[in-house]
């Protein structure tokens, strides 16, 4: 009997060691932008979004000749975006054509696709001089949005008003990643010149910090694969605390026979 107690308690031993295994695994795939040896002193890369076609621009044109600057805002595309309940309200918005293209009033057609948003407002501005003295011109996305789908607290899509938003932002508005979800191979699909691209980023490494996917993009779509081993390891820590109260009362029954029959 003696022989059997001794390999009870060899087996819990062996439980609370897959335990402590479980739960160094468990950490180092659930901790975000681990450093290591190369990411000293980094100077991680910027990423800045550019107009593409169908993205919709809220232009808005001010000056001190407020007179001046009436041609240049459609009075009809305000009342469209109050009665729409736009974000963007009282700023006429345009749509970039396939061609990346704006129709914008008095100066036509005018291309902004592959510019930033400052370059776009400089764009704009240089051809406002002819017409308006000082011109100011103020550019914002009002269909900037992400999408962030599978293993997150919150699933869905989120406006958004900033355009330097980073993939970790857009899981926090999410509520984070759930413990089953995937770090170390997080989706991401972005459209780049009308083509959608399949994107993958590691964020237990420091190093994702340098990806050009880090940065968001406007309808960026971001999934978080399920990871089968962690719902097992987390399966397995979760259970551990039962084997061992199973396994005492165990040993300590056969314990106790043992002392009987002696």
């Amino acid at each position: 009997m003696n022989k059997i107690v001794q390999r009870f308690f060899y087996f819990l031993t062996l439980i609370v060691f897959l335990s402590i295994l479980s739960s160094c695994g468990s950490r180092k795939s659930i901790v975000y932008l681990q450093p290591d040896s190369t990411a000293i002193n980094t100077i991680y890369e910027q990423f800045i979004p550019k107009i593409q076609s169908s993205d919709i621009l809220a232009i808005s044109i001010s000056a001190a000749d407020i007179k001046a600057t009436l041609p240049f805002n459609q009075q009809n595309a305000y009342q469209l975006n109050a009665a729409t309940g736009n974000d963007f309200a009282f700023k006429p918005t345009y749509t970039v054509d396939e061609n990346g293209m704006i129709d914008f009033p008095v100066l036509g057609k005018i291309k902004l696709s592959g510019l930033t948003r400052v370059e776009a407002v400089e764009e704009i501005r240089q051809r406002l001089k002819k017409y308006i003295l000082d011109p100011g011109v103020n550019i914002s996305f009002s269909n900037f949005k992400v999408t962030v789908l599978g293993e997150v607290t919150r699933p869905g899509t989120y406006p958004l008003q900033n355009e330097r938003v980073t993939l970790l932002e857009a899981l926090g508005l999410a509520g984070d990643l759930t413990i089953k979800g995937k770090r170390d191979n997080i989706l991401l699909i972005r459209e780049i010149n009308g083509k959608k691209t399949m994107n993958r980023i590691d964020l237990t490494k420091q190093d994702a910090l340098n990806s050009p996917f880090y940065y968001l993009a406007q309808n960026d779509v971001i999934y978080v694969e399920p990871n089968g081993s962690q719902v097992r390891n987390s399966n397995l820590g979760q259970n551990t605390n039962v084997w061992i109260s199973v396994s005492s009362l165990i040993i300590t029954i056969i314990a106790v026979i043992v002392s009987s029959r002696n």
